[in-house]
C-alpha cells in the first residue's frame, strides 16, 4: 500500500519540488516550524523512500540527450511487477510503470547520441531479460520534441567519471 502524506509533508516535499537548494533553517521558517521538526520529517521521509533529493536536468534543453518510451507487451502470468522491476534495473532507464491500455509496461530511456544505445536496450538487454516468450512485443516512440521534461539521469548516461586530471585540464571547473 501507497503511503499517504500529511500536510506537512506534502508542504515540505512542494517546496522542495519548487527548489531542491533550500536549507532545513528555510524550510522551517517557511513551514512554520523548527528546524529538528523539519530535519526528523526529511528523515523520514528519505528513510521510507518516499522523497529523493536530486539534480535533475531539463532533458529538452540538451540536444545531445535523447528520450524514448518503450511499450512492452509481456507474458508476464502474475510476475509484471518483478519484470517492471529487472527492466527498471537496465542501464539507460529512467523509470518504468505498469500501465492499463496496449500495453502492460511503459519504460522511459534516455541516452546520448546515436540509436546505438536504444538498439542495445530494445533488442538485446530487454529480450534477455526473461525467458523467451515473456517479452512479447515492444514498441519504441523516439521524443522528438518535449517541453518541461526533467529527469534524472539513469545509468549508463555520463557514467565516464571526471577525474582530478580531467579537472586540472580545465581551469572553468573546481
Amino acid at each position: 500500500m501507497r503511503a499517504v502524506l500529511d500536510r506537512i509533508d506534502r508542504h515540505l516535499t512542494k517546496l522542495l519540488s519548487d527548489d531542491g537548494r533550500d536549507g532545513v533553517n528555510d524550510l522551517a521558517e517557511r513551514l512554520g516550524l523548527s528546524p529538528p521538526t523539519v530535519r526528523a520529517r526529511l528523515k523520514s521521509l528519505i528513510e521510507r523512500n518516499l522523497l529523493k533529493i536530486v539534480g535533475v536536468l531539463n532533458i529538452s534543453e540538451r540536444p545531445e540527450l535523447v528520450c524514448a518510451m518503450v511499450g512492452i507487451r509481456a507474458n508476464g502470468h502474475g510476475r509484471l511487477n518483478e519484470i517492471a522491476k529487472k527492466i527498471s534495473e537496465l542501464p539507460y532507464v529512467a523509470s518504468v510503470s505498469l500501465v492499463t491500455g496496449r500495453y502492460d509496461i511503459i519504460a522511459e530511456v534516455l541516452f546520448e547520441g546515436d540509436m546505438d544505445e536504444l538498439y542495445r536496450v530494445t533488442s538485446e538487454l530487454l529480450p534477455g531479460l526473461e525467458e523467451p516468450g515473456v517479452i512479447r512485443s515492444s514498441e519504441t516512440f523516439v521524443v522528438m520534441k518535449s517541453h518541461n521534461k526533467w529527469l534524472s539521469l539513469p545509468k549508463g548516461v555520463w557514467d565516464d567519471e571526471i577525474g582530478r586530471d580531467d579537472l586540472a585540464a580545465d581551469p572553468g571547473r573546481e
